[in-house]
């Protein structure tokens, strides 16, 4: 079995950091020490970090390359291994590739994607095309028409990990202020004033219509498969009190402290997004990334929708009042692999499957120099 030693790294553990060595033998790490090596063959690492490989429970990297313009649908094995590359040079060893299966928006990009891109994952995984390890995180619109069906479809999806049930309607969640939300369905082209208030209109009727009956169809669902499930933008602890009714594992995104503080009671890891965090607020006007951070109401970074914003936020909690830089890798690697229940990864400790990464900070800003999955190379 093939050994690699690595010496003078900077080693990050789940509970400490030191100077010392690591040994690999094949796809597990065998052994960490403090101390260092004299052994010929050991790699000098000239003091960079040796963290885990990060684990993303969140991503719509993929549909940037899926739509690269609007109106433009890329091919997509070509988007999935572009998307893959860049998830390794980021440090990600672990990606759950969020899928929205339900869409609003009729004949829209995602209900025109969301196929080509599940069939292209399990293509490329067993073409041998993929850096690092992809599985899938369903997002589900509850307001859609077609989300049930949709869900049904590709629940049992031996990939699906996590499954998140979401509301995107205007006027509540995420889209509490109305001008952003015009902001945000503009992006692509302008709206006339009627021709916007009928799409509020028409979003805030499918809701009625559909959200409740549909929420309670898929939590019945993921429950009788044993998907873990996670809340998307919960607001009010209201929100927060449905999803721990329904046995909600992971509050993603929660727009204010009051449903933070909620989640944090119940239980519920407390996920935010990368992007929130380096910008230092969120694009929506929610709640910041940072203030959680300080209030003890954080558990999971996820990098939303830049990978590189996931080595960043570690290193940017790493500085905040009561944080350490174990605490924070943490948040990027061992809470959301455990999380979702994966045992295996997450951890620089002995016994753990060989995903790690090497990290040098240059003028503050972590660069990521070298990525491995299960001990080969994979950036």
């Amino acid at each position: 079995m093939n050994q690699r030693i690595i010496r003078n790294a900077r080693i990050v553990t789940g509970t400490d950091s030191f100077l010392g060595c690591a040994v690999i033998e094949g796809d597990t790490i065998r052994a960490i020490d403090p101390g260092g090596s004299s052994l010929a063959a050991a790699e000098d690492w000239d003091g960079d970090w040796l963290l885990p490989g990060l684990v993303e429970l969140h991503t719509d990297n993929l549909e940037k390359h899926l739509v690269p313009r609007p109106g433009v649908i890329w091919n997509a094995t070509s988007a999935t291994v572009t998307h893959d590359a860049q998830c390794a040079a980021a440090g990600i060893t672990t990606v759950l590739d969020s899928i929205v299966i339900g869409d609003m928006d009729n004949g829209g990009t995602r209900s025109q994607t969301y196929e080509t891109s599940i069939a292209a994952l399990h293509a490329c995984r067993r073409d041998g095309l993929m850096r690092v390890d992809h599985m899938l995180h369903l997002r589900c619109e509850i307001s859609a028409c077609d989300i049930v069906a949709n869900f049904e479809r590709f629940a049992d999806d031996p990939l699906v990990e996590l499954v998140s049930v979401m509301d995107h309607t205007p006027g509540q969640r995420q889209w509490r202020d109305l001008a952003k939300y015009r902001r945000y369905t503009e992006r692509n082209g302008s709206l006339r004033d009627h021709e916007y208030d009928e799409l509020v209109r028409e979003r805030i009727e499918l809701q009625a219509r559909h959200a409740a009956g549909h929420r309670a169809q898929v939590v019945a669902g993921c429950h009788a498969r044993r998907i873990p499930l996670a809340s998307h933008d919960d607001t009010e602890v209201e929100h927060v009190e449905l999803a721990r009714q329904e046995q909600v594992a992971v509050a993603e995104f929660p727009t204010t402290v009051r449903a933070a503080q909620a989640a944090r009671a119940a239980g519920m890891a407390i996920v935010m997004g990368g992007p929130n965090l380096v910008k230092g607020g969120s694009h929506s006007g929610n709640v910041s990334a940072a203030e959680l951070a300080a209030s003890d109401l954080l558990d999971i970074m996820s990098s939303d929708y830049v990978p590189a914003s996931l080595v960043q936020s570690a290193f940017l909690l790493r500085d905040q009042p009561g944080w350490s830089l174990p605490r924070a890798v943490a948040t990027v690697s061992r809470n959301p692999a455990r999380a979702i229940g994966l045992a295996d990864r997450g951890e620089i400790a002995a016994a753990q499957r060989a995903d790690y990464i090497r990290v040098r900070e240059v003028g503050g800003m972590p660069v990521v120099r070298g990525t491995w999955s299960r001990g080969e190379r994979a950036y």
